[in-house]
């Protein structure tokens, strides 16, 4: 079995790579494009979830809080009353922002000193932070200007510089920078393209130049079939990674902050599910111009729906739930929470099973749909 494994690898990297184009497009294209790319891209955000963590407890306390929820661009999630959960909840990506009021808010607005909230949020997208700090700092504004010049006018003050600060602070992203979103999802995106159509093409090219034939007669197995012509671009797809990762260490300081190694595994199983749907569309078409529109079809609503240009939870509900078949949004997470957030397989492994799942499914029915026959 291993010899017609290796015999396989031997012919797939001899036709995909002795064509000197052929290695520029597997090797330079997306790594060019992932480049030029990562200096033009940006995104909006809306419906933040929020969770609150509120030490007050005081009728101003909860209506500053009505008031973040009343414009529609804080959702609240969860109430916490241990500090620890505030790290626990955003390492895990549950909730975007966190409103902590601290105790003695409603005191120091009833004494006319100055009070503070603070708003913690989740710098990984920088855009969307930046964004959650501008609306938070509206709302707290018109609750200063509205609820305290009722409360100083009934209690006979009229200090005008009495108002409620906000304090922000960004984790993962303390300066909010662009790049730190971007760069390492235009990496999952150049990975998810370029390992769709190169390995599209795979089966159906056999079958135009007519090498399909001497397939058939050799004694190789489906399953050894697949394998052999997924492996070599698994490997071509951790040289662009691994050269992808450097680019964007050089270029844009974006370092990988947690396990490397355990960015390579998972990275393995993305590519997997990514060729099991691109052989798939290969044993299915009958030419390679076939294939390739097929493989376009499937990419535009792939990247679409993966949160790199739009939140899923900002979706409706039924895109949201066909998000879950699509390996890029599980692969988003991995990546940006290993790179950015330096978190483990504990809080990463929903992710992983869904990835591992798809990945699964895709190899195997793309094994059970190849024949070995002409016809």
């Amino acid at each position: 079995m291993l010899q017609r494994i290796l015999r396989m690898l031997t012919k797939e990297f001899l036709q995909m790579l002795r064509d000197p184009r052929m290695r520029v497009v597997v090797f330079g294209v997306p790594v060019i494009q992932m480049t030029v790319m990562a200096f033009a891209l940006t995104t909006d955000v809306t419906n933040i979830r929020t969770a609150v963590y509120d030490l007050d407890r005081s009728p101003a306390s909860r209506q500053l809080i009505s008031d973040f929820t009343a414009g529609g661009y804080f959702r609240i999630e969860a109430f916490f009353d241990n500090e620890k959960d505030i790290g626990v909840y955003l390492d895990r990506a549950d909730v975007r922002a966190v409103l902590s009021i601290p105790a003695g808010f409603a005191n120091d607005i009833a004494a006319g000193k100055t009070a503070r909230i603070q708003l913690i949020t989740d710098g990984t997208d920088s855009n969307s932070t930046a964004i959650a700090m501008g609306y938070a700092t509206a709302i707290v504004s018109t609750y200063s200007n509205t609820h305290m010049l009722q409360r100083n006018r009934a209690n006979g003050l009229h200090n005008p510089e009495i108002q409620v600060k906000t304090i922000t602070r960004a984790w993962f992203n303390s300066n909010e920078e662009s790049k730190y979103y971007y760069v390492p999802s235009l990496i999952a995106t150049m990975l998810f393209i370029f390992s769709l159509l190169l390995t599209s093409i795979g089966i159906v090219r056999e079958k135009e130049i007519g090498t399909i034939e001497q397939v058939m007669v050799t004694p190789i197995r489906r399953l050894e079939f697949i394998i052999g012509k997924t492996l070599p671009y698994m490997i071509t797809g951790y040289i662009s990674m691994t050269i992808m990762l450097l680019v964007a260490y050089i270029i844009f300081g974006v370092q990988v902050h947690g396990s490397l190694p355990l960015l390579y595994l998972l990275t393995g199983i993305y590519l997997c599910g990514n060729m099991g749907i691109a052989l798939l569309v290969s044993a299915s078409a009958v030419t390679q111009q076939q294939a390739l529109l097929t493989s376009f079809l499937i990419l535009m609503p792939s990247v679409m729906l993966s949160g790199f240009m739009f939140p899923i939870k900002n979706m409706p509900e039924i895109v949201q739930h066909l998000t879950w078949i699509n390996p890029m949004r599980w692969y988003l997470e991995i990546l940006r929470g290993i790179v950015l957030k330096s978190i483990n397989m504990h809080d990463l492994w929903p992710a992983v099973a869904a990835q591992s799942c798809l990945a699964i499914i895709c190899i195997l029915a793309a094994a059970l749909r190849f024949k070995k026959t002409i016809a």
